[in-house]
């Protein structure tokens, strides 16, 4: 929700399908409706989604969901994996973008980065130096599947330079 206004502004529409155990199935039905049908959607970035889609989500767009999230798994899960990488004193942090899978994170990668960090970094440092590390690896993955420089190969990609 908090997106609605950037949506606004470029004449985005935006929708949230608040999903639950019980209504799981039938919102993404819901959600398929709307991006096929209404809005033609090509692809689909999943950026901050923190569940699983189903093999019927999936099997809508083959090869055509991106997911995009720090690289700290499968070492620090949950919902604060910054702070739990401060508090280990981690020397890297990076992005990594995949094509998503039904295994959580488990996609043929597409596109990673990392950046050194050190003691001086404090947990909103780690933060902000992560969110941009994600969309710098987000604009690249996407740039890279949509200029068709992406072959999906068993459970690798190779992406070709531009």
């Amino acid at each position: 929700p908090n997106l609605k206004p950037v949506c606004d502004t470029f004449g985005i529409p935006f929708e949230v399908f608040p999903i639950t155990h019980e209504n799981k199935l039938q919102q993404e039905h819901r959600e398929i409706e709307l991006l096929k049908g209404k809005h033609e959607v090509d692809m689909v970035v999943l950026a901050r989604y923190m569940q699983v889609k189903t093999q019927g989500f999936l099997n809508e767009f083959p090869n055509r969901i991106l997911n995009i999230h720090h690289s700290f798994l499968p070492a620090f899960t949950g919902a604060k994996p910054y702070r739990a990488a401060h508090d280990r004193g981690v020397k890297l942090i990076g992005a990594t973008a995949h094509y998503a899978t039904d295994d959580l994170d488990e996609g043929p990668i597409i596109e990673q980065d990392v950046i050194r960090v050190s003691h001086r970094d404090d947990i909103e440092s780690l933060q902000l130096k992560g969110q941009i590390l994600e969309r710098n690896v987000l604009v690249r993955a996407l740039e890279a599947h949509l200029d068709e420089r992406v072959i999906l190969h068993n459970t690798k990609c190779v992406v070709f330079g531009d």
